[in-house]
Parts: structure tokens; C-alpha cells; sequence
């Protein structure tokens, strides 16, 4: 009986394949999570891989100003990636030893050490403040060489801006990155422009 019943099923099963290739060959619909993804549905998910990217790679941590939370220092997503606030000024950095040779303010939106002083740039698509005057490819251009608009005459992006490690994305996730950021809210802020010290100058003090 245990062999008459596994050549049934053994027929059975024979049969199922069968009938799936012939109405797989006749045109049948496509197994479900093959079908082609629409233009909607992938404009969603470059916006989700994006928005991902944007999080992991910790974009907020410099280009959102911080306010003081509960338990502490958080980014104020109200200005999120406004950049450092045009309004704040900072009095001269710290000087610096051996053993301290990086200083932050208290927003973590302008850094000082060996390189100059750093503000954070507006992310936001505002048109004159931000990157809503851009193209997707001098956003790429730019992360892929380390230089304003990415063109060799542009200012050189000082840390702790990590943009060697951004260059190594593929074009797909820098095109996501992109993409989100056309979809955050515009916020009008005219971030310093960051100083280069100059070549064999001290620190900034």
C-alpha cells in the first residue's frame, strides 16, 4: 500500500508540472513577486533605497543641526539637512595639541582642525540655498571627486565630510540618494562657506 500510494502521488505531482508548463507556454500570468514592477512602484522603492542610504550613512549626524533633547543631543528634524545655521556664529576654534586636534560646536554642524573650518552645506532641494539648482549629475560628480559641483577648479570638500567613502557607492545608490533628496522639504538656509587653511599654516585658533 505505501508503494501504490507514493506512485500516486508520484503521478499526481507529474501532472501538476505538466498542466503549469503547458499554461505557463500558453501564456499564462507570471508567478506572483515575478511581475515586472511598474514605473510607480519603482520610483518608490529608488525613494525608500534612498532614504535608507541617506540614513545609514549618517547624513543627519552633520547636515541636521542638533538641539538638546531629553537624553541629551539630537538632530531637530524641523531643519533636517538644512545645514549649519546661517545665523549662528561661532567664535574662533579652540587651539589644538597633540592630543586634541578636532573640535565641533554644539549644533555638529561646523568642525575645525589641521584642514580649516568645515560648515555643513544645505542638503535641501531650496533653489538658492540648497541643491535645488543642481543636477543629479554634478551631486554624483561631486561625491565621486571631492570638489564643489565636481569640477576640478571647485573648493575641495573638507572633512569630516567622509566623501571618499560616498565615491565608492555604485551609481544606482547615488541616484537613489539623489532622489530622496529632490522629496525633503525645502528649507531656506545660507550655510557659511567652509575656510581651507592655508598650505603650511597652524591649525585654525
Amino acid at each position: 500500500m505505501a508503494k501504490r500510494g507514493v506512485l500516486l502521488w508520484s503521478t499526481a505531482a507529474a501532472a501538476t508540472v505538466a498542466a503549469a508548463i503547458a499554461l505557463g507556454s500558453a501564456g499564462a500570468p507570471a508567478l506572483a513577486g515575478t511581475a515586472a514592477a511598474s514605473p510607480g512602484e519603482e520610483k518608490s522603492a529608488t525613494l525608500a533605497r534612498g532614504e535608507y542610504l541617506l540614513k545609514i550613512g549618517g547624513c543627519n549626524d552633520c547636515h541636521t543641526p542638533f538641539k538638546m533633547g531629553p537624553k541629551g543631543p539630537e538632530p531637530d528634524l524641523s531643519r533636517m539637512l538644512s545645514g549649519h545655521p546661517e545665523k549662528l556664529e561661532l567664535p574662533p576654534p579652540p587651539a589644538f595639541t597633540e592630543a586634541w586636534t578636532f573640535a565641533g560646536n554644539s549644533t555638529n554642524t561646523a568642525a575645525a582642525g589641521p584642514w580649516g573650518i568645515s560648515f555643513a552645506r544645505n542638503l535641501t532641494p531650496d533653489p538658492e540655498t540648497g541643491l535645488g539648482s543642481w543636477t543629479e549629475e554634478q551631486f554624483i560628480r561631486t561625491l565621486r571627486t571631492g570638489r564643489h559641483l565636481g569640477i576640478p577648479s571647485g573648493r575641495p570638500i573638507l572633512p569630516p565630510m567622509p566623501w571618499q567613502a560616498y565615491a565608492q557607492m555604485t551609481d544606482e545608490d547615488l541616484k537613489a540618494l539623489w532622489a530622496y533628496l529632490q522629496t525633503v522639504p525645502p528649507i531656506r538656509n545660507e550655510a557659511p562657506q567652509s575656510v581651507p587653511a592655508l598650505p603650511g599654516a597652524p591649525p585654525a585658533n
